[in-house]
């Protein structure tokens, strides 16, 4: 028969108050604590989740909703946050939704039936409309990697302007002033952001911006082969091109790869995330390295944080974290 917080009682000399005060988070005395884990560890004792999350409203589980579950850099971000999460008492409850708004929004509605402590989103709609119901709820929501205007809530980013300043700073830096740029959706907050980065490092050159060197991709490897490959087409002169995620950046190099050409002898390449990848490449790519365990982890402390402290008024945080440019050999230097 498994044991009950009576036999627990029993054991320690201690009221069912101060017992129910521990499972539930409550303050309780250091000698008090030490008696109850080592009666939980004697009777082997297992806390009733769901019994507990009835009592209290609350369930340890905290929602997750991305819009690719095989993107590297959402599985990575994903990695990170459960580190954090399980080792203090949290689990995830993750949902895929395709990039697509309507799915995202039944995952929303799933996860708050469900009674999620929090949620954790890489935002598809780019309105927030689909937030507005889980916000209601007044629990904690923390977004990463998209700002949405009026959504008033945590965010974790990365400096993407920055980012993609550096990258194109870096080509420039090596003579090439004709670089093309597969960017994302123009409706996504990164992408751009992105784009504004490569705009800020031609005009800090004195470069023109060509409109003929910017394709906005989708984040798909298809996506990714099928912009390089317009881009080739339509720019001739293109001596080099900046890519920027990841999948795109695969689809990038099949599409050179397919057209017979040599990186960097013919086209040179800065590709986004993925440092195994760039690594196992011939040869390597030079790539944006984005911290994506540490906005895993940042976006778990933020939500920790407000759970511990409910209501109490404090100051949304907006974290910005930096990439890193990691050079490979994908890139050749013009000489004038």
């Amino acid at each position: 028969m498994a044991a009950t917080m009576k036999d627990i009682s029993r054991v320690t000399g201690l009221g069912l108050a101060t017992i129910s005060s521990y499972f539930n988070g409550g303050n309780v005395r250091e000698k008090n604590r030490e008696k109850i884990e080592q009666a939980i560890d004697a009777l082997h004792y297992e806390v009733n989740e769901v019994a507990r999350g009835l009592r209290t409203d609350a369930t340890h589980t905290i929602g997750v909703v991305i819009p690719e579950l095989n993107n590297v850099f959402c599985s990575e971000i994903i990695t990170g946050m459960e580190d954090v999460l399980r080792s203090e008492g949290y689990a995830t409850i993750v949902c895929d939704c395709r990039s697509d708004p309507a799915i995202e929004k039944d995952a929303m509605e799933f996860l708050l039936r469900k009674r999620v402590d929090g949620l954790v989103s890489v935002p598809t709609d780019t309105c927030g409309n689909n937030l507005l119901e889980f916000m209601k709820s007044e629990k904690p929501v923390v977004l990463l990697d998209r700002q949405i205007q009026g959504i008033a809530c945590d965010t974790v980013l990365v400096n993407n302007r920055k980012a993609a300043f550096d990258a194109v700073q870096y080509l420039i830096g090596q003579g090439h002033r004709n670089i093309g740029i597969i960017g994302g959706p123009r409706d996504v907050y990164t992408a751009r952001e992105r784009l504004d980065g490569y705009a800020d490092a031609h005009r800090a050159a004195g470069i023109p911006v060509q409109e003929s060197l910017i394709v906005h991709g989708d984040y798909t490897i298809r996506g990714g082969a099928a912009a390089i490959n317009s881009l080739i087409s339509r720019n001739p002169h293109m001596t080099a091109a900046f890519v920027t995620n990841y999948e795109m950046t695969m689809g990038a190099v099949i599409g050179i790869n397919e057209r017979g050409l040599r990186l960097p002898g013919d086209l040179s390449l800065v590709g986004y995330d993925n440092l195994e990848f760039a690594r196992a490449c011939s040869p390597s790519l030079t790539i944006i390295s984005q911290p994506t365990a540490m906005i895993g982890e940042k976006a778990a402390r933020i939500m920790l944080s407000r759970l511990s402290e409910p209501g109490k008024e404090e100051k949304l945080l907006n974290i910005r974290l930096g990439a890193e440019l990691i050079k490979g050999h994908s890139v050749a230097e013009i000489r004038a």
